[in-house]
């Protein structure tokens, strides 16, 4: 599975880029990110490896993220998921991507499913 999922940016380097016509130089330079969203970014990620491990072999895609902007579901498999994460670790911030093509909804669960799977299956080992 490869690191990075997002495709290249296209007109990466290219001095007649079309986005550079609207794009404000001041938002590239943002704050630092605090310490303490670079954890929670960290953990995330980290979570995400578990999920993954846990819920792949059972068929399951990704997660689907109910998006407050339009009012639709947003559906990421685990390797697009894993690379917007790094990259808002990396960058401070994610690039564009395309949405999933036809996804089957039954093959994406939402974090906090995720969440709850993996303390089930932690709670099962422990009391063993």
């Amino acid at each position: 599975m490869p690191h990075d999922a997002l495709p290249p940016d296209p007109f990466a380097g290219d001095p007649d880029d079309p986005a550079r016509a609207i794009a404000d130089p001041d938002d590239d330079i943002g704050p630092p990110m605090a310490d303490e969203e670079r954890a929670e970014l960290l953990t995330d990620l980290s979570d995400l490896a578990v999920y993954q491990a846990l819920l792949e072999p059972r068929g399951i895609k990704g997660v689907v993220v109910d998006c407050s902007e339009c009012q639709e579901p947003h559906y990421h498999d685990w390797a697009l998921l894993r690379a917007s994460l790094e990259q808002l670790l990396n960058d401070g911030r994610m690039r564009p991507h395309e949405p999933a093509f036809d996804p089957d909804p039954g093959a994406y669960v939402s974090w906090e499913y995720c969440r709850g799977f993996a303390d089930g299956v932690t709670a099962t080992e422990s009391a063993r």
